[in-house]
């Protein structure tokens, strides 16, 4: 049997890249009577009917790393989450909120910063330092200009990535320059991923090079919060981690509350931007089970 990845299944087929090149399979009936669903991301193995034309079986599902309910995508292992340094400006509000997302779906964050070369002032740096303070891998490049895209590519090798962020940030661009092959035209990724007439309706898999793909999907582009509770908001903010069990309070929400271990360590190991950003968040979050109630 062949080793490859599922990297778009529709109407029943099921394309699996492998090292000889994408076959056209078809799931054996075994995983119908198990209710099991191949995904797209899944590492399979299958057996080859025509390799002419490209044919097989869909016979093993190798065990999962994780499994995204949206997009519905298996053994995504990092978020690339894309801003701009300018041309829009960096919102940082929406940001963290993009961050949040990410935590609570428990992959990794990669935070890229693109369009460096037009920032004159080099604001970026600031933020840069902020976020790798806080734990988190950045990589501030240009994909226009060519700067630091090795250090892109790198994180990227070898894993299965899904990308988010606003519009306008260059994502596109970004894309074309690690393979040029994919002519992805400015602005085509954020509509077919975010809000375009062609939509994807079905999570598919772009390869970017060898063994190293992104999710072509809609999925990371909503940013609401209904699902995540005010008391596990901490959670998804890495750097308060270290603290959480050392408030005085049982519950404590690192809001009103005295003795509190997460404030004393702001300006120190919490940035103060980052703790507000918790605050206002926390209260929206709060006001809005209030209203729920």
């Amino acid at each position: 049997m062949k080793k490859g990845t599922i990297v778009k299944g529709i109407g029943g087929f099921y394309y699996v890249n492998t090292e000889t090149g994408v076959y056209e399979c078809r799931a054996r009936g075994k995983f119908r009577k198990e209710k099991v669903t191949p995904l797209v991301g899944d590492f399979v193995e299958i057996s080859i009917l025509d390799e002419v034309n490209k044919k097989g079986s869909l016979d093993v599902i190798l065990p999962r790393k994780n499994e995204l309910i949206r997009p519905r995508v298996a053994n995504v292992e990092q978020a690339v989450i894309v801003f701009a340094a300018q041309s829009p400006s960096m919102n940082l509000d929406l940001l963290d909120r993009f961050i949040i997302l990410v935590e609570q779906q428990h992959l990794d964050v990669l935070i890229c910063i693109n369009k460096i070369d037009l920032d004159v002032n080099e604001d970026y740096k600031s933020i840069v330092k902020t976020y790798r303070d806080a734990g988190f891998r950045v990589v501030p490049i240009s994909a226009d200009k060519g700067i630091n895209m090795d250090l892109l590519k790198e994180e990227l090798k070898g894993r299965i990535s899904v990308f988010a962020g606003p519009s306008g940030v260059g994502k596109s661009s970004l894309i074309n320059a690690i393979n040029s092959e994919l002519n992805l035209s400015t602005g085509t990724l954020s509509a077919k991923i975010e809000r375009g007439k062609h939509t994807t309706r079905h999570a598919e898999l772009m390869e970017l090079f060898e063994n190293s793909f992104i999710v072509d999907s809609p999925g990371f582009t909503s940013l609401f919060f209904e699902h995540i509770l005010s008391a596990d908001l901490q959670y998804y903010f890495r750097e308060f981690e270290p603290y959480i069990n050392n408030c005085r309070f049982t519950g404590c929400s690192h809001v009103k509350e005295i003795d509190c271990a997460i404030k004393e360590h702001i300006g120190e190991t919490i940035s103060p931007i980052r703790y507000d950003r918790y605050v206002s968040i926390y209260n929206e979050l709060k006001d809005n089970e209030e209203r729920k109630k």
